[in-house]
């Protein structure tokens, strides 16, 4: 399980987890997690870095969740091509509708920690992916599974996961046009600090 943290590693990226919220992802799915550290100007660099290490571990293959953007598969089937990894697209050209359909069925459990505040104010944080979401979402111009960037989630609870993940929500704040929520364990780590970096819808 790859993921780009801040150069400090206290937060992923995009979505402004916590490294013990990814950390108990990873466990509950039996994977191991490498986090690669980077800035917004060093991620390419960063990810191809953590594909070159995976792939001495033996990993062949890398399985990303796009959908929609045809750069966004390119971007990736370039960087796996570079390491002689196979970059695994499984939802790529997907209807949306039926994904999020799909999704809110299944018994799992995403929980919105970003909403972009020219769609989605601040009452969306925290709200975990419901059926009856969907057609508020497209009265308001979103797109059913945030494709192009209007929200992001944290999964909680899956089918897939051994054990579902008990969250506390924390501080909610609004920077660069985002809303973002603060999600917590609830057994932090000792050293978790409270504050978000940087969040990115």
């Amino acid at each position: 399980m790859i993921t780009m943290v801040d150069e400090t590693a206290a937060r992923s990226r995009s979505h402004g987890l916590r490294p013990e919220l990814l950390d108990a992802q990873a466990q509950r799915l039996g994977l191991r997690r490498y986090a690669g550290r980077c800035s917004w100007p060093t991620y390419d660099g960063a990810f191809s870095e953590a594909l070159r290490t995976v792939k001495a571990d033996g990993v062949t293959h890398v399985v990303f969740g796009d959908i929609l953007f045809d750069e966004h598969r390119q971007w990736a089937e370039a960087q796996c091509a570079a390491h002689g990894l196979v970059a695994v697209e499984p939802l790529f050209g997907s209807p949306t509708g039926r994904l999020f359909d799909e999704w809110t069925a299944s018994g799992a459990e995403a929980i919105i920690v970003t909403a972009r505040a020219e769609f989605l104010d601040d009452s969306w944080l925290g709200r975990p992916l419901r059926a009856e979401m969907r057609d508020e979402l497209t009265r308001l111009g979103v797109d059913p599974c945030g494709e192009r960037g209007e929200y992001h989630t944290a999964v909680t609870s899956s089918p897939l996961f051994s054990a579902p993940i008990d969250v506390v929500h924390g501080e909610r704040v609004l920077r660069s046009g985002c809303w973002a929520l603060d999600l917590v364990p609830s057994n932090p780590h000792p050293h978790s600090q409270s504050a978000i970096r940087n969040p990115q819808c």
